[in-house]
């Protein structure tokens, strides 16, 4: 059995592209994250693998992951970023897809002005690009998105795609609907999986196990566990919680399940899914 941590970052601050990053906002985790710096959490929680995630809307950061991934054992391979408004985008992410480190890509999608952006034509031929090249999508979405990206997972169904951070619902304000009754209706009529991840974080300080379980039962149910990977979204977890309490959680809310469904949530979907040896 291997156990994979889907969903985390590394980066260094004055690489200079983390618009996003600033002391202000983000105070708990304004400083660089490398390697070094997760390695202990990993022994400690027994995982094996870690998926490096893009968290910059540039190619050059990228690169530094990937460049990051090839040199880190731990680290299985990156979803990366690509830009893909470009008019030469098919023929940077087949030449982004020589590195075999690159397992996907992820536009920001939760960021961008345009909620349709997905469906939008211009960006289509990268997506059949990424097709054509066996990467898979990490889809960066908020619950205003799911309608969009039910639509998007219709027109693509020989496309690999996973739901970063369950698509983000509002835990800390309790806010269940549409996001429920949208994530049941993607799970049973598209090929979509999703990620335990990031969770923590949206229901912020001072969350409980019994904060989230509604949230995380609607997964289980939705999409059970072969559609469903655990990740940390380290650092961003620090933010509201910290690595091992985040892995006792996701243990915890997992209890009831048989332990095939355990080892299929906590390492062999994501390994499945991503191509993880």
């Amino acid at each position: 059995m291997i156990n994979v941590d889907s969903h985390q970052h590394f980066w260094r601050l004055d690489r200079g592209d983390y618009g996003w990053l600033t002391a202000a906002d983000h105070p708990a985790i304004h400083r660089d994250f490398l390697p070094a710096d997760i390695g202990l959490f990993l022994r400690r929680c027994r995982i094996d693998k870690t998926v490096l995630v893009q968290a910059a809307p540039t190619e050059a950061e990228t690169d530094f992951l990937l460049d990051l991934a090839e040199a880190t054992p731990f680290v299985a391979g990156v979803v990366g970023w690509a830009d893909f408004e470009a008019k030469d985008a098919p023929d940077r992410i087949a030449a982004m897809a020589e590195r075999n480190a690159l397992l996907g890509l992820r536009p920001m999608l939760q960021d961008l002005p345009d909620d349709e952006w997905i469906l939008r034509p211009d960006v289509q031929p990268a997506i059949d690009a990424m097709e054509q090249v066996g990467l898979r999508f990490d889809a960066l979405v908020l619950p205003r998105h799911l309608p969009h990206l039910a639509r998007f997972l219709e027109r693509r169904p020989d496309l690999p795609m996973v739901i970063d951070h369950a698509a983000k619902p509002d835990i800390a304000g309790g806010v269940m609907e549409p996001w429920a009754s949208q994530m049941r209706a993607i799970a049973r009529e598209t090929h979509a999986l999703c990620k335990i991840s990031g969770l923590a974080t949206e229901a912020g300080p001072g969350w409980t196990v019994a904060t989230l379980r509604p949230f995380v039962e609607v997964l289980f149910e939705a999409f059970g566990a072969e559609r469903l990977m655990w990740g940390s979204d380290w650092p961003v977890l620090l933010e509201a919680g910290d690595y091992v309490r985040w892995v006792a959680t996701a243990n915890e809310l997992a209890a009831a399940l048989a332990p095939a469904d355990r080892g299929k949530l906590f390492g062999q979907t994501a390994a499945t899914f991503y191509g993880i040896a």
